[in-house]
């Protein structure tokens, strides 16, 4: 408290400042009577300083007013708490859209991130709705273990008071899919909080699902206020009708370019980055931009929307004896050939489990059947492990769906998120990826990425590459130009890290940069060599630490490079060095977080509990931020 006192004494003028300025986003139209007070994420505070300005301005700009009675109708504000969890930026988005729309049911939203929960005060709060990701196998993201953490402590709250609704983003790829959606609506439930409505579980394809979310739980919210004869904060003027603002942070460029419109890039650059001999196949490919307006920082993503590869789209129009000309309704509405929905619009490789259960009916067959049932969930990975569609049809060439009803049973392709490797400052006009090309056989059938070999092999100068900018605003280099970087990236994990070094160096940043690389041999997988040793040359790259597993008989990983340069590291830490970490988040990212804490306890001297009490305060002074996957 003493510290959120001071803060609050210290940041009181600059928030006044910032609202005389205009700097305040302030998301109002005709149909609104609360104003979504939200500084930009340019505004020159830390995340911290915006979070508790965000909720002054919003009680600044809402205080009655002292002239004469306003011409406009006037409408009632009631507070409401926004907390997200987002390791990405997706989630943070969907909030932020949220409180646009529960702004127009009257109500004063606040827009934190769930580790600011110390902010919101419980005995108090009514309403509470929380937007979350999950990470790794079930886990919060970075942004909100310490809520999660305080949730599950001895001293938690009694929440009777509080009505609630989450909504979570997911990815049914993974084992526990919306696992942390799921805790903390099932904690919240334990500490006594009351559901607005049941717990809603989007997978990548989110839209829809969080739309309709969105409207249901405004009005159900509103209800609850209405019953409870919740007094308003405050009354404000309808402001006059002008065009609605996009909630602060959606990703909306220019031209409206977006992942439900990419934009028809073309693809100008397309090289392998590894050596003859290499068991990897990685590329280094160069998107133009052209005339969309699309921007980007660096530690953004990009979305690419791919097509299916023609050759499987063929051996499925063969094996269920369709020509491909006739007509299939398409996801979201609308109809197209078979053919072309099968090569633009579904999802063509993975089982799901609704698709897996149709398939067994029809082949009649009591083992696959079998493999559904709850308790038979690891007969069912195991078998699902490396098969794809087309190895049912080919297994089962008796079973027979309609063109229609086949295309009815898959669900829609899916754009991919790469991490960009270039900065905008160093690449005008330019996007860059680096992507590893999958490739493999599995079942005595060859399948290929969709979207690696999509870029790899079929995508040319001449063919539209469809794109759109994923913002990542918890994944940037410091604010402070002076504060050390320590990077961590094995393989792919690379790319935005070339960004990060690529855009010190355009801005002159004088901190210094610390990056650990890793892959199989230094001979044919040193992924950008010759830059990285120009960087060092030049002084921009510090200190460069790599690890190639297979040039020696013990392998060597990035994590064993962090506990060899325990003291350095522990020595750039007490400078102030932000950690970042990209790359695989099931082995790699956990490694490493468990050599971090390592370090910190040999070279910090600090006990186990200190050591993750740090870690914990890194994350949330947003100085170790990770974009794994």
């Amino acid at each position: 408290m003493q510290v959120m006192e001071s803060f609050q004494a210290e940041w009181r003028h600059c928030g006044m400042a910032a609202a005389q300025g205009g700097d305040v986003v302030n998301v109002m139209n005709s149909t609104q009577s609360a104003p979504v007070v939200v500084l930009p994420d340019s505004a020159p505070f830390s995340r911290e300083q915006r979070a508790w300005l965000n909720g002054y301005l919003l009680g600044l700009l809402a205080a009655p007013p002292a002239a004469a009675a306003p011409e406009a109708p006037v409408r009632a504000l009631r507070s409401l708490a926004i907390l997200y969890g987002s390791q990405t930026g997706t989630a943070e988005q969907l909030a932020k859209r949220l409180a646009t729309e529960v702004g127009k049911g009257g109500f004063a939203p606040r827009v934190l991130e769930l580790n600011a929960h110390a902010q919101v005060d419980w005995t108090q709060e009514r309403v509470l709705l929380l937007v979350t990701s999950t990470w790794g196998d079930g886990d919060p993201p970075d942004n909100a273990v310490a809520f999660w953490q305080h949730l599950q402590a001895e001293t938690a709250p009694r929440l009777e008071q509080l009505s609630f609704a989450v909504l979570g983003l997911g990815d049914r790829n993974y084992s526990d899919f919306c696992g942390a959606a799921r805790k903390f609506d099932e904690r919240l439930a334990q500490l006594g909080a009351r559901r607005l409505l049941p717990r809603v579980e989007c997978d990548t394809d989110y839209e829809t699902a969080a739309r309709a979310w969105m409207t249901e739980v405004t009005a159900r919210a509103a209800e609850v206020a209405a019953s409870a004869g919740a007094a308003p904060a405050t009354e404000v003027p309808v402001a006059p009708t002008h065009p609605a603002t996009p909630a602060p942070g959606t990703p909306v460029a220019p031209a409206g370019w977006s992942k439900a419109r990419p934009y028809p890039a073309r693809l100008v650059t397309n090289r392998r980055l590894n050596g003859p001999g290499s068991a990897k196949d990685t590329r280094h490919f160069e998107i133009a931009l052209g005339d969309s307006g699309l921007v980007y920082e660096a530690g953004d993503a990009l979305g690419v929307q791919p097509t299916n590869c023609p050759r499987l789209v063929d051996e499925i129009l063969l094996a269920l004896h369709c020509d491909g000309e006739e007509a299939v309704p398409l996801p979201g509405g609308g109809e197209a050939s078979f053919r072309q929905a099968l090569r633009e619009n579904l999802q063509i490789t993975k089982i799901s489990g609704a698709f897996l259960a149709e398939f067994a009916g029809r082949a009649g067959d009591a083992a696959l059947s079998a493999m559904l049932e709850p308790g038979a969930k690891a007969e069912l990975d195991q078998f699902l492990h490396g098969r794809e569609i087309m190895h049912l049809l080919a297994a089962y060439p008796r079973v027979r769906f309609t063109a229609a009803e086949f295309a009815a049973r898959l669900p829609k392709l899916q754009p991919r998120l790469y991490s960009i490797s270039s900065s905008p400052n160093a690449h005008a006009g330019e996007v860059h990826l680096t992507v590893a090309v999958v490739r493999y056989e599995s079942h005595g059938r060859a399948f290929g990425g969709v979207c690696s070999t999509f870029l790899a092999e079929r995508a040319t100068p001449e063919t539209p590459v469809p794109v759109f900018v994923h913002h990542s605003p918890n994944f940037r280099v410091p604010r402070q130009a002076e504060a050390p970087m320590i990077m961590i990236g094995p393989g792919t994990g690379i790319a935005p890290f070339r960004a990060f070094l690529e855009e010190r160096q355009a801005t002159g940043a004088p901190g210094k940069n610390w990056l650990f690389f890793g892959d199989q041999s230094a001979a044919t997988d040193f992924l950008y060599r010759a830059e990285l040793e120009t960087l060092r040359s030049q002084g921009v790259l510090t200190r460069l630490d790599t690890a190639f597993s297979r040039d020696q008989a013990a392998k060597i990983y990035v994590q064993q490079r962090l506990l060899e340069n325990a003291a350095e590291l522990w020595a750039w830490l007490a400078e102030g060095a932000h950690v970042y970490v990209c790359g695989d988040a099931k082995r790699m990212a956990r490694d490493v977080d468990a050599a971090l804490h390592q370090v910190i306890q040999t070279a910090g001297g600090k006990s186990p509990e200190a050591a993750a009490d740090f870690v914990r305060q890194l994350k949330q002074d947003h100085r170790y931020q990770r974009d794994v996957y």
